[in-house]
């Protein structure tokens, strides 16, 4: 009693079809008395066969109509609008109704009237109900099928519009973080040549192994450690015995796929306002874990710390933090969660939270 469904409307097509043949056979058993069952059968033997035809008219048709007419939405459910629809539902409804009938009557032992019997005025009222259930049931299929793909074409524009932001995040952290090394490489060239040479020729390194892994949208967790191996010898060779690294991924979480350069905003930060600004350095440390159902990802350091809450909120604002946040909403909605917070013994760390496993 509709056009052709897709794959995802089948579940609610096959209900409505059962939801409707219940409730046309209650009406048949209100309205005429007899055995319930009996007439419940041939609601279904009668209903599910109309159903049938209708569908394979209207799919038939709507193939035929792309093929001549160019694609549309419409027709991809099978919907040929209702100067198409009409003779459709005439022509299946009346097949349908027969057929039903004779396989009610096989089943049952019984003999029906059929359509060709429609000066009787039973058979005249019966057939005329089964085109009004007929044209009630297709437009409310089709009705919910159109809410259906409406609801659907809009969920995948906004994961469009959120990959285009993504796309949009990553292309401006890329730059932010290569002015960034690069304006420490100016200030060596002054101080250190030599070691701005080797700086250089990490850089390009690092560069190279970077910058067509960062185009994708994610990659494993490795990789990422291995892109942050490779920054933090470029910061290394610039801060020398001040910067000490530890790096813990185990080896069972490598696989685990997130946004390319999601950590890189937080170890330059912990660099930039933690360990640079200590006149000893310190330690950074990566690690990721499992909690319960969570991926945890820290970047913790041992530098000057963050002194007070407007210290703390005014770290915060910062470009790579506030992208850090935006890729994690976009990406993850609530399913992820970040904070950066003063370590009690010194230093700061910023925590990454994302439910993996449920």
């Amino acid at each position: 009693m509709t056009s052709a469904p897709s794959r995802r409307d089948w579940p609610t097509y096959v209900g409505g079809t059962v939801a409707i043949c219940l409730v046309v056979g209650l009406l048949n058993y209100v309205m005429r008395g007899g055995k319930f069952w009996h007439g419940m059968l041939y609601s279904f033997t009668v209903g599910v066969q109309i159903s049938t035809y209708i569908s394979l008219l209207m799919y038939g048709l709507a193939a035929l109509l792309r093929q001549r007419q160019g694609d549309s939405p419409a027709l991809r459910h099978g919907w040929v609008g209702w100067g198409w629809m009409l003779p459709c539902i005439l022509i299946g409804s009346l097949a349908g109704y027969s057929g039903g009938l004779w396989l009610g009557d096989l089943i049952s032992g019984g003999r029906s009237l059929q359509p060709w019997h429609v000066a009787d005025r039973r058979v005249a009222l019966s057939i005329s109900f089964t085109l009004l259930v007929s044209v009630v049931a297709t437009w409310f299929f089709f009705s919910l099928f159109k809410l259906n793909s409406a609801r659907i074409e809009r969920a995948e524009a906004e994961r469009q519009a959120a990959e285009a932001r993504l796309t949009l995040l990553q292309s401006q952290l890329e730059p932010h973080m290569l002015f960034n090394t690069l304006a420490h490489l100016r200030v060596l060239i002054k101080l250190r040549p030599d070691e701005a040479q080797r700086m250089l020729d990490q850089l390009i390194a690092y560069l190279r192994a970077t910058l067509q892994a960062s185009r994708a949208t994610e990659h494993p967790l490795s990789d990422e450690f291995e892109r942050l191996s490779d920054y933090l010898a470029l910061m290394q060779l610039r801060m020398g015995e001040r910067l000490r690294v530890k790096l813990d991924l185990p080896a069972e979480l490598g696989a685990i796929a997130i946004p390319p350069l999601l950590l890189q905003p937080l170890v330059e930060n912990a660099i930039k306002h933690g360990l640079e600004p200590h006149v000893d350095g310190g330690e950074l440390r990566v690690s990721a874990a499992r909690d319960d159902g969570h991926l945890v990802l820290e970047v913790a350091d041992s530098g000057a710390g963050l002194a007070t809450p407007g210290e703390l909120a005014g770290v915060g604002t910062g470009f790579g933090l506030a992208q850090v946040r935006e890729r994690l909403a976009h990406r993850y909605g609530d399913a992820a969660r970040f904070e950066l917070k003063p370590q009690t013994q010194g230093g700061s760390i910023a925590r990454i939270e994302i439910t993996v496993w449920k």
